[in-house]
């Protein structure tokens, strides 16, 4: 599975617009058709993620996006056009919760543009996107599109190739990806902060809302497994919660929370000893790597510690596998456990909901 961390910037172009002269070389025009994929309730949407199948000269891709703070993790994975392959489905279960992912939209692009360069080597790539909002055969409506692409150039890089292209014509974008205009679709609001004159319960419900959400943000990268701050940050939120929820005691049924939060202690208990492991690798490598060099040569003659710190990372892949099977929510027993604690997630949000809308005052 290929992976990329893309940091891009976009804005918007009339038909008439043209590149600007950049530094660089031309990049090879190309038309390609990709196929949007979510649950017919947009949970995909809904957060952030972006799942879709691209044909180019007749061959197909499967691209999974997943956000990375102001940043995304973009997965590639070669399938056939049935249905997208189990394992970007898997890293996808807790948002999608059982239900199919089908085609929502279908996009036909063709692009032009160049790889900005300085004497250092490449700094992004610039391409104008034409593209087609198909319906069927029949083209519904058109977009036109300027990306900036980070290939090796920092955020000076960037804001500099930004005003070379405004003074071109181009402006600010929609400010929506290009699925969200081809579908008519806002993004979901952000959540502003709570007035101090609120309700307690909706101060509570949206410290909750938060950290639910920091959970199954974090919960695809965990089960990907290449970034440890994935598994770190869904650790944290998990701990959170457990420590807001032992706050909120006397605003809910005590019982239904002490329930819950035996299930986030559980989780909690599923997380902790592959991160432990993860911090503990790298505090042996930092060490490691801070000695001066007779103490390095001595270091790496005591066989036995130098063969642990070797043999660490192998135990780390196994016991996320570990995790992850607990995670996969599939079949029953232990399997179930983390699907059925998502559930849970849900019922304390609609009562709080119920909470909020009585106005009840604790």
């Amino acid at each position: 599975m290929k992976e990329t961390l893309e940091r891009e910037l976009k804005l918007s172009a009339d038909r008439a617009f043209r590149l600007p002269k950049l530094p660089g070389q031309p990049l090879e025009s190309r038309i390609f058709t990709s196929t949007y994929y979510d649950t017919a309730d947009f949970r995909l949407v809904r957060y952030g993620v972006t799942l879709r199948r691209r044909v180019e000269r007749g061959r197909g891709l499967w691209q999974l996006k997943l956000p990375r703070g102001p940043a995304r993790l973009e997965l590639e994975l070669r399938g056939g056009p049935s249905r997208p392959p189990e394992a970007l489905r898997d890293l996808l279960l807790a948002h999608t919760r059982g239900r199919d992912l089908v085609p929502i939209a279908k996009l036909r692009s063709r692009r032009a543009g160049v790889r900005v360069r300085d004497v250092e080597g490449p700094l992004a790539d610039v391409v104008v996107d034409s593209v087609a909002v198909l319906e069927g055969r029949r083209v519904a409506r058109r977009l036109h599109e300027v990306e900036v692409e980070l290939t090796g150039g920092d955020e000076k890089a960037l804001r500099r190739i930004e005003r070379a292209l405004r003074a071109a014509g181009a402006a600010d974008g929609d400010g929506r990806p290009k699925l969200f205009q081809a579908l008519g679709l806002e993004p979901p609001p952000s959540p502003g902060p709570v007035s101090p004159a609120a309700f307690p319960v909706d101060h509570l419900k949206a410290m909750l809302q938060g950290q639910v959400a920091a959970l199954l943000a974090h919960d695809p990268g965990t089960r990907h497994g290449t970034d440890p701050e994935e598994l770190h940050q869904m650790r944290v939120a998990n701990r959170r919660l457990r420590a807001l929820l032992r706050a909120a005691r006397p605003m809910l049924d005590p019982e239904w929370v002490a329930a819950l939060r035996t299930e986030l202690g559980w989780l909690g208990s599923v997380l902790g000893p592959v991160r432990d492991l993860d911090v503990l690798v790298a505090h042996l490598r930092s060490e490691a790597a801070s000695l001066d060099a007779p103490e390095r040569r001595a270091f790496e003659r005591m066989s036995l510690v130098a063969a642990l710190i070797a043999d660490l990372p192998a135990w780390s892949p196994a016991e996320r596998r570990a995790l992850v099977a607990l995670m996969r929510a599939k079949g029953g027993g232990t399997e179930m456990r983390y699907a059925r604690l998502l559930d849970g997630h849900r019922r304390l949000r609609r009562s709080l909901e119920a909470l909020a809308r009585t106005g009840h005052v604790f």
